[in-house]
């Protein structure tokens, strides 16, 4: 049988100490570039993969992360097979930036409105012994949960969350994102814009309603309240506000929908009312999911995959002791225009 290569046989092979192994492998600083080259040489030469279990026996660190998404919401997005992959950008750039640093990354579903939240957040940390945890909405704006976190003294980071508070921010600046979609549909000369909220539990919602409120105050025609239609980020809500801005007496000839299933809502429900999209109304979605794109939506491209990598870059940089790390972070955000906009009619 083959001989199983260790840390030993590195060390040896790149005539460096156990301890010098040891610190190229968990990327900390203090370490000739020279050095670093010799040991990775080493690595890749004797094909060694460093075992989990003896890492996490050798310090304080365990070199995993814990990602926390909704139990009802998650489930909710799996069961619906409506293309919505918020989870999987997730899971991607975390995954990835943790694989780069030798760390795994853990997903676990909590149910942030179960009145046992703290005890099943506890069980999670218990089990797993995460370095730190990366909370998604909405959880990363829960109290209970984010006042565990800091109690426990474990490092965390809230992702989407622009809401003030302990752990880490990273965002996209929602409120930009909003006006940015309001000012191109002004551009194509649109006048009666309407905008489809998202979930008030959601700290985003308010921010992307106030970029919107913001460009429509400063428009020729000035703010139209009625012209807001309240949503939750469901699909159903989406149809009960677009119904709603359809019937107004001057119904809107464009609308911004805060998420890509509320987009959907509102372009169904218009081409049921035997509208055309865009001729008679144009749509611009939130989140760029793969629903956005086979429904050729123009869309404000979330970075979700940026922003998780973000939050386990910052997290896994905290636990190896950097000082300099910013309480705020944030990704830019993208725009994807497709066919469901369009100059409105004459």
């Amino acid at each position: 049988m083959r001989r199983a290569v260790t840390i030993k046989h590195v060390a040896a092979e790149a005539g460096v100490s156990l301890q010098t192994v040891s610190r190229v492998m968990n990327n900390e600083p203090n370490v000739r570039p020279v050095v670093q080259e010799r040991v990775r040489a080493a690595v890749a030469k004797l094909g060694y993969v460093p075992s989990l279990a003896a890492r996490r026996m050798g310090g304080s660190r365990s070199y995993l992360l814990m990602a926390l998404n909704d139990r009802d919401r998650t489930i909710e997005g799996w069961k619906s097979g409506e293309g919505t992959d918020w989870v999987d950008q997730m899971l991607m750039g975390g995954m990835l930036k943790c694989e780069a640093h030798g760390y795994r990354m853990i997903f676990e579903l909590v149910d942030t409105h179960s009145d046992h939240v703290d005890a099943a957040v506890r069980g999670a940390i218990a089990a797993l012994h995460p370095d730190g945890v990366i909370l998604t909405p909405p959880h990363s704006e829960n109290p209970a949960i984010t006042g565990l976190l800091s109690q426990l003294g474990l490092p965390f980071a809230r992702i989407a969350s622009i809401a003030e508070g302990d752990g880490f921010a990273v965002s996209m600046d929602d409120a930009k994102a909003a006006a940015f979609a309001a000012e191109h549909l002004l551009s194509l000369g649109h006048t009666r814009i309407g905008f489809i909220t998202g979930s008030e539990e959601y700290a985003v919602s308010g921010a992307r309603l106030a970029g919107y409120r913001q460009v429509m105050s400063a428009s020729p025609r000035g703010l139209d309240e009625t012209l807001i239609g309240r949503g939750d980020f469901t699909y159903e809500s989406g149809v009960v506000a677009m119904d709603a801005l359809l019937a107004l007496p001057t119904p809107p000839t464009a609308v911004v929908a805060s998420n890509d299933r509320m987009a959907h809502a509102a372009l169904r429900t218009a081409q049921a009312r035997g509208l055309s999209v865009p001729a008679d109304l144009s749509v611009i979605s939130f989140d760029n999911t793969p629903l956005a794109r086979f429904a050729d939506m123009s869309a404000i491209v979330q970075p979700i995959a940026e922003m998780s990598a973000v939050a386990a870059d910052l997290l896994i940089r905290f636990k190896s002791g950097d000082p300099d790390l910013p309480a705020q972070s944030m990704v830019e955000f993208g725009f994807a225009p497709r066919g469901s906009t369009a100059p409105p009619k004459a």
